[in-house]
């Protein structure tokens, strides 16, 4: 397959509600799109990295540097056999794994359309529907937590998530745990604990979570793995895992019992291909996290999310629980905890040209030729 031209766009879009977690507060998302031409078909990335490095280092002006002059320019205008072939082009440039998952995610919508599949077909999925959790973010207060909470099991999503820092840990999730026995319950630190926070952390253990997620460090191990050896709780680990080998040290090591997969961290499809299998090697459960996404990104996780290691629910929740207007034109909402995955070739979803338009705060056409 030829790809003849790119055109990357960025754009602001305002979330429905403050979303707080132990790093910092979100109000709206910054999203970076990349659009792919080859074969006469169009393939549609999404960026997932933010303007400033608080959950990884990468960030969008970045992503969008790397693109336009570095990545991009080794693929355009010349034949892309398939994802494999893209991946071998890039491989020299060391890290920045969720700018080149913006290239190769646009590649498999592609390179799917272009083999007339839809995604989830190309990629081994096995289901149609994908079972979807909810995160909630730090709430002014528990009484404010707990309707939320109610509010969702209401609308049948099928794990509630909430995010914690220190200072607002065991209490709110000692609450939530009262109020809803039966709820499938975990808690997400983004690394805003120590393993002197063992104590704490250990009080956990009477609380019943599925899982504790990135308690310590964004790029820690080893300190997992020995709070992981004094808990009942599993640790789920999320930000430590930006490849296939980090995954398998993870598990080698113990210091998790159960994977957050997020294609965008790892670099794109491939890599989650790769431990999706070293997962269902070590018998471990995957789920498939969340950054916000719109409708892009969304369509992306959800095809990727019917592989049959993805067992626990994932963070895929109703794109109108962030957006008033979502960047596509198919409406990606959960009935009953489950979410239909898009029909049609590819990811199966179409964007939304005039909200686009109406958002963008930047774009640029890329042709072969342009760049270092």
């Amino acid at each position: 397959m030829r790809i003849e031209q790119a055109e990357l766009i960025l754009l602001e879009m305002p979330l429905r509600f403050r979303f707080e977690t132990s790093f910092g507060v979100q109000t709206k998302r910054t999203i970076l799109l990349l659009k792919l031409h080859g074969n006469g078909v169009l393939g549609l990335g999404e960026g997932v990295m933010d303007r400033l490095p608080l959950f990884r280092e990468e960030t969008v002006e970045g992503a969008w540097y790397l693109l336009k002059e570095v990545f991009l320019p080794q693929v355009l205008g010349k034949e892309v056999e398939n994802p494999e072939d893209l991946r071998k082009k890039l491989s020299p440039f060391r890290g920045n794994p969720m700018a080149k998952a913006v290239l190769e995610m646009a590649f498999y919508d592609l390179f799917a359309k272009g083999a007339s599949l839809p995604l989830y077909r190309l990629l081994g999925g096995v289901r149609k529907e994908v079972a979807v959790g909810v995160s909630l973010g730090i709430q002014e207060s528990i009484p404010a937590t707990l309707r939320l909470v109610e509010s969702h099991l209401e609308r049948g999503y099928r794990r509630i998530k909430l995010k914690i820092k220190p200072g607002w840990d065991y209490e709110v999730l000692k609450a939530v745990r009262e109020a809803f026995p039966a709820a499938t319950l975990t808690a997400d630190a983004n690394s805003a604990y120590r393993l002197s926070d063992l104590p704490l952390l250990a009080r956990l253990d009477e609380l019943g979570l599925d899982y504790l997620e990135q308690p310590l460090g964004y790029d820690d191990l080893l300190d997992h793995a020995k709070l992981q050896a004094r808990l009942k709780t599993p640790i789920c680990l999320d930000e430590s895992i930006t490849s296939p080998e980090r995954a398998r040290k993870a598990l080698e090591l113990g210091a998790a019992l159960v994977l957050n997969l997020k294609p965008a961290r790892l670099g794109g499809h491939g890599p989650s291909l790769e431990v999706h299998a070293i997962a269902q090697s070590f018998g471990v459960p995957l789920w498939m996290g969340g950054m916000l996404e719109a409708g892009v990104g969304r369509a992306h996780n959800l095809h990727l999310a019917t592989l049959p290691g993805f067992t626990k629910p994932g963070d895929t929740s109703s794109a109108s629980r962030y957006w008033k207007e979502d960047l596509i034109e198919e409406a990606l909402e959960a009935k009953d905890g489950l979410m239909k995955v898009p029909k049609g070739p590819g990811i199966g979803v179409h964007l939304r040209e005039d909200l686009v338009a109406r958002l963008a705060i930047r774009r640029e056409v890329v042709r072969a030729g342009a760049g270092a």
